[in-house]
């Protein structure tokens, strides 16, 4: 992070869902006191949903109006009034008191990726009605990654790399405790220790550091001491969120909290 923001690059994060790829770039932007500007990427997205967009039916409304009066619209429809900022070029404008996170940017398609790359290597976007708009200074750019593709060459040479592991054993423990202060230290502990041998198990979806945050919560509502097979059976699905591992994990129960 420290690089980055030095280097002026863009942050590149990878690793297993739940990790805390996106909550980097919440505590970033808190911690610059920096606006956080979210771009969440999925299947088909593209640069209009992503820079910016003019609004329509507004300008539909406008014309429709200005017409009966007589008015010469030339001009007049393609002003701020009707554009639609979208995060690019909200980034761009907010330039360095701005974070821009990129999340889950896998999920979107390779030409899309492209785009991106385009525009973070001139953080400006061009509106043809407008003509340029640059960044003052460049905004703060995290990309996070599930690796459900990989990503091209061209982007991670723009971008500092970070892979993001699973905590150890102890962090994970501080990390519930940071969350869930009413939790005793022996649930703390035990949840850490299952959610640690679930990873070691052949799941669709090992649980990450958000679902031991959740498991802690839910054993805490039920007012379990420490997590056990009864009261890990009646909350798993707080960590473990497909129904082919929720199986697979029940049939392992004495194994997991007796062996």
């Amino acid at each position: 992070m420290f690089l980055a923001l030095k280097m002026r690059r863009p942050l590149l994060l990878e690793g297993e869902a739940g990790v805390g790829k996106t909550q980097v770039a919440k505590t970033l932007a808190d911690l610059l006191g920096s606006e956080l500007i979210r771009l969440q990427c999925y299947e088909g997205i593209d640069a209009a949903q992503a820079i910016y967009e003019w609004d329509y039916p507004r300008q539909l409304l406008y014309s429709r109006s200005e017409s009966q009066n007589g008015s010469n619209l030339r001009g007049q429809l393609y002003t701020s009034d009707f554009l639609l900022e979208r995060p690019i070029l909200r980034a761009v404008r907010a330039g360095a008191r701005a974070v821009l996170l990129v999340d889950e940017l896998d999920r979107a398609d390779d030409e899309f990726e492209a785009f991106l790359l385009e525009a973070l290597s001139e953080y400006s976007v061009t509106v043809p009605e407008f003509g340029t708009i640059r960044a003052p200074e460049p905004p703060v750019v995290v990309i996070t990654s599930n690796r459900t593709r990989e990503l091209h060459d061209a982007l991670k040479r723009r971008c500092l790399y970070h892979w993001i592991e699973y905590p150890s054993f102890e962090r994970e423990m501080d990390i519930i405790r940071l969350h869930v202060p009413a939790a005793s230290a022996a649930l703390v502990e035990s949840v850490a220790t299952a959610v640690a041998r679930l990873r070691e198990l052949d799941l669709v979806k090992s649980p990450g550091v958000a679902e031991a945050i959740d498991w802690t919560v839910a054993a805490t509502l039920i007012h379990a001491p420490a997590l056990d097979r009864a009261s890990a059976d009646v909350t798993l699905g707080a960590a473990v969120k497909n129904r082919e591992d929720v199986a697979h994990v029940r049939s392992r129960l004495v194994d997991l909290f007796d062996g």
